[in-house]
């Protein structure tokens, strides 16, 4: 049979459906089915009136005596059980916490630098064992690696430390944000001496997701806060999602405030450390990092074999269950499998659990920095996981409490 097209524009149409049938015969049937169940308007759909009731007695108990306050989802299988807010926004001002309030991710930011640059990798732009030297000449110490930095390997010294001791020391105008590249400007002229020689044991440190994120500006040619919209927040569907820094914004605009100390009168004000990014500085919601869960679950954001290497822990073993990866922090047990995150900065402290194995999310966020969320044992037993708390396992990896 033989087609005849009258015009350009038929001629065009008929390629672009033969293209289409052709990409669409050419995909998988797992790619198929990820497409399938990456529907965000269905994975956010949730009924207050089905929520878990276990769930619900435990955060009632958790708000009422433990003082958390904060927003908190729950999801099992790819389903919203229960998701509600308790408590203030800004204390000072009785502003109530709804779902859609946006909060600083502290070091939950941590896991979404290290999907970036993992996204990087992919697309050849880098190599995990590339010294830090070859984006930065100037960069005072010889072997750093992004695969060190991923880890907290590197040794570095905290920058957070260092550039507030020189602010404070030279009387620097402490109002305005430090961009990642003043921050790698500061450390090349100072040199400040690192805690250890690279790769020489794991310490937990921002150094190395703030180098990241000046390695994400650099390698892309874009500001971090433009290169995560685009490539992680859009494609995730992650729309109440964004980068803020005091580098950029005068006021950061959003409306929930920090409450440092445990106690509502320490509001905390945003400084110049809050200018560098990728350490810190995504601003979210619970539903968003249900979203993000679910989108890298689904392969919207990087091949399955690249993420499966982000967790595999990457550290020796602590209590024979916890490590690190790259970007998440990890707990391994037989037959089971959780990574998270922990979020700690300027009064707002959270966790972000995921359960790959039984495909359970919690996301709890909170702006008052009480210790509430180390009392978690019972909302992991209501949400069918295992108690991801160190001290809760002796040395050998067995739970204490059995």
């Amino acid at each position: 049979m033989r087609l005849v097209f009258k015009n350009v524009s038929a001629f065009t149409a008929a390629l672009l459906l033969l293209a289409s049938c052709s990409s669409n015969k050419n995909k998988t049937d797992q790619q198929k089915k990820a497409e399938i169940a990456f529907d965000t308007t269905a994975l956010l759909k949730y009924d207050p009136k089905n929520e878990d009731k276990n769930i619900d007695a435990v955060m009632n108990d958790l708000h009422k005596h433990r003082g958390f306050n904060g927003n908190v989802l729950v999801a099992k299988k790819g389903k919203i059980v229960y998701e509600k807010s308790f408590g203030w926004a800004n204390y000072l001002i009785r502003d109530s916490l709804e779902l859609s309030s946006k909060f600083e991710l502290a070091s939950v930011t941590k896991t979404m630098t290290g999907t970036a640059i993992l996204m990087l990798l992919e697309e050849g732009k880098l190599k995990l064992d590339q010294d830090v030297k070859e984006f930065f000449p100037n960069f005072p110490y010889t072997g750093v690696t992004i695969r060190l930095l991923l880890t907290h390997r590197s040794g570095m010294m905290n920058y957070v430390y260092f550039v507030d001791d020189l602010y404070r020391k030279q009387h620097l105008d402490q109002r305005k944000g430090l961009t990642n590249a003043q921050a790698m400007e500061l450390i090349a002229e100072y040199k400040p001496n690192p805690f250890n020689k690279p790769n020489a044991r794991f310490l937990y440190n921002n150094s190395n997701y703030m180098v990241l994120g000046a390695i994400i500006e650099k390698v892309s040619g874009k500001p971090y806060a433009e290169f995560m919209k685009e490539n992680v927040f859009k494609p995730a569907g992650m729309s109440h999602t964004a980068v803020y820094s005091k580098a950029v914004y005068e006021k950061i605009p959003v409306d929930v405030v920090g409450h440092d100390r445990g106690q509502w009168r320490y509001s905390v004000a945003q400084n110049f450390l809050d200018g560098p990014v990728g350490d810190k500085g995504i601003y979210s919601t619970v539903a968003d990092l249900f979203l993000f869960d679910r989108a890298l679950r689904a392969g919207k954001l990087l091949q399955q074999k690249t993420l499966d290497s982000a967790y595999v822990p990457r550290n020796p073993m602590l209590h024979g269950h916890f490590s690190y990866g790259y970007g998440w922090r990890t707990f391994d047990a037989p037959g089971q499998k959780v990574v998270y995150h922990t979020g700690w900065w300027h009064g707002f402290r959270h966790i972000y659990l995921r359960d790959l194995k039984n495909d359970v999310t919690i996301v709890l966020l909170s702006n008052l920095a009480n210790g509430s969320l180390l009392k978690l044992d019972d909302l992991f037993k209501a949400a069918g996981m295992p108690i991801v708390r160190k001290s809760a396992y002796n040395g050998n990896g067995d739970n204490t409490e059995d």
